[in-house]
């Protein structure tokens, strides 16, 4: 590899990327094969192939028939077993490979088959620790008889083992050969703490079977069967991915600084657990019918935020920490030239009034499904929930997270609205205890306060903030809550507005304009995916099946090719942009998918009770 090569940037199309994962870290593997995002081993761990936001010199593992003029590749059945097959001029390969589950460690193997003919096969690699800052020391070294290599930098070490090893060649290890029919050569990348010794050999053929078989078997427990279902199913398989499978913490990306606007600032961290998007998630997964993963969540909760209520923070640590400072990653070039590259996030230090209100429909949803209480756990929710009434009443920074100045956001009043809503309903239906007398009086001061001063009666719609002029797609959640009921003129009119502010394309929705809101930032943005499968939702509830159905057939269609969504789409240039795969945008298809498939049941039974 000459250095211009490695100092050409390597970012494919977002769209290009699929995702593997252990339930620990997972890593980004272009079309092309080449792993260009890893962080081991854990998820917010600092990366050693950092291509994704640099070049190729920050750090890749390529594996790829060079002369392919035809590149095809799926998930084996439903896991996240990646099988990639190349059809050159000579001959076919298949490449095979996965981050087995199970096995206590964090490993990456990789397989490549000739499958037809012969083909020329390229094998790069290079380890670069610290997102690509720190090149470690490299040597060839014994293991167990057989010939590895060990990359060591301080406290972190990986080691390549293979039937074939690349060569070292200036600071770079590369190999090129002819594979011929039936031929096959195993790689695996294993991350060992420096000081520890070399864990024993996979067998690569194996952990790849076992590693399908044992996300099919959780797979396999989804109950739904409506339009849609491979995408379903695959969205919650994502959302499995994200979960720690360890902690129960879930993030909410896989990446870091992959932008919203290309070219801009708009580029965040989002390898950490928002309390938000966490237990949004747990409500995707209960509809569908999982529930250890909504216990294991909530024992997650509460180890997080132990302490005084009033140091709630809105997102944490996949092991609950609490320290994410933001810093910048100068010697980065990000991704198509989006500077700067952000590690941590300075959001961690927001007021956000919306979020108790998403967990506590999250935990009410866990006790409708059986799930019971734990003293400790009530006693949390309502030590937060008598905070959250100290406070609702201030200006906040809303779901988006503004950097410009504290509002009343309307949706972050219904949604503390709902967490007082689910406390009571906890007292009322489930028998737990508490004020419910105060709650409810509470209860009815916020919705008052929400009709007074969020709804714009001169345009009929509520608003993005009190005394604002337009509107915020946030506000589609109002009807997944039941701030108002879903057939109220209020309800209806706001969801036609947003539309005929936000959208943009046909079912594709902005958050809010940029150019109307102070949020702090340069640039624009693109449609948020998440907001087109919450317009499907609202329109599903609100008894418009057959546009429901529309817009969901356009949000699911933007899927790549294996099925993985970001954060947002630019229809202009027909291109994902923003973090992937986004927990938010998949937990949000699955509920709309559901939301739909409901309403359209309900339509059809009532249009056979008519005919009768």
């Amino acid at each position: 590899m000459t250095n211009d090569a490695a100092a050409a940037p390597s970012a494919a199309p977002i769209s290009e990327y699929a995702v593997l994962g252990d339930g620990r870290t997972a890593a980004l593997v272009s079309l092309r094969g080449s792993v260009d995002w890893l962080c081991l081993p854990h998820f917010d761990a600092p990366a050693c192939f950092a291509a994704l936001v640099g070049t190729r010199e920050h750090g890749h593992w390529l594996l790829t028939v060079p002369d392919a003029t035809e590149v095809t590749r799926r998930y084996v059945d439903d896991s996240f077993v990646l099988e990639t097959t190349y059809v050159s001029p000579t001959g076919a390969a298949v490449v095979t490979e996965t981050m087995p589950l199970a096995d206590g460690r964090a490993d990456l193997v990789r397989r490549i088959t000739c499958t037809r003919g012969c083909v020329e096969v390229r094998h790069e690699w290079v380890v670069r620790f610290g997102y690509g800052a720190v090149e470690p020391w490299v040597m060839r070294v014994d293991d167990h008889g057989q010939e590895a290599i060990r990359a060591v930098a301080g406290p972190d070490s990986v080691l390549l083992r293979g039937s074939r090893l690349p060569r070292a060649s200036d600071h770079h290890h590369v190999d090129e050969f002819v594979l011929h029919e039936q031929e096959s050569v195993d790689l695996s990348l294993t991350w060992i703490p420096s000081w520890a010794p070399v864990p024993p050999v996979l067998t690569v053929l194996g952990r790849i079977d076992s590693t399908r078989i044992a996300w099919g078997l959780w797979a396999r427990d989804a109950t739904y069967q409506g339009p849609h279902r491979e995408a379903v199913v695959r969205s919650l398989l994502v959302l499995r991915l994200l979960t720690d499978f360890e902690t129960g913490g879930i993030a909410a990306a896989v990446t870091t600084s992959l932008p919203e606007d290309f070219g801009g600032e708009r580029n965040w961290d989002y390898r950490y657990c928002w309390l938000r998007d966490a237990a949004l998630t747990i409500e995707a997964l209960l509809e569908q019918g999982f529930r250890s993963e909504t216990r294991q969540w909530r024992d997650w909760l509460l180890r997080a935020v132990a302490g005084d209520p009033g140091d709630l923070q809105i997102m944490y640590r996949l092991d609950g920490g609490r320290d994410l400072p933001e810093r910048t990653l100068d010697h980065l070039p990000g991704y198509a030239g989006s500077r700067p590259v952000r590690i941590g996030n300075a959001a961690v230090g927001q007021v956000q009034n919306d979020v108790l209100g998403e967990v506590m429909c999250a935990l009410e949803a866990a006790r409708d499904a059986g799930l019971t209480e734990t003293r400790d756990s009530w006693s949390l929710q309502c030590h937060l929930l008598e905070e959250l009434l100290r406070s609702w009443r201030l200006p906040d920074r809303g779901i988006w997270e503004v950097r410009g100045e504290p509002r009343h956001f309307v949706h972050s009043k219904m949604m503390a609205w709902a967490a007082v809503d689910r406390a009571v309903r906890a007292v009322e239906v489930h028998g737990l205890p508490g004020p419910v007398e105060r709650w409810r009086a509470a209860r009815d001061e916020i919705h008052a306060d929400v009709l007074e001063h969020g709804w714009d009666p001169g345009r009929g719609t509520f608003t993005q903030s009190y005394g604002s002029a337009h509107t915020d797609a946030a506000l589609l959640q109002m009807v997944q809550i039941g701030f108002l009921p879903p057939d109220d003129a209020r309800v209806l009119a706001t969801v036609r507005t947003i539309r005929e502010e936000l959208e943009i394309a046909p079912g594709l929705l902005l958050r809010y304009r940029t150019d109307r809101t102070d949020d702090g930032l340069a640039g624009t943005e693109n449609a948020f995916l998440a907001c087109s499968f919450w317009l499907a939702d609202a329109l599903a509830r609100t008894g418009q099946v057959e546009e429901a159905g529309a817009v969901l057939e356009v949000a699911v269609g933007l899927a790549n090719d294996v099925g993985l969504l970001a954060e947002q789409y630019d229809p202009v240039g027909g291109r994902m942009a923003g973090n992937v795969p986004q927990a938010l945008s998949h937990l949000a298809l699955v509920r709309a998918a559901h939301s739909h498939a409901q309403a359209h049941a309900v339509a059809a039974a009532q249009t056979s009770g008519s005919a009768r």
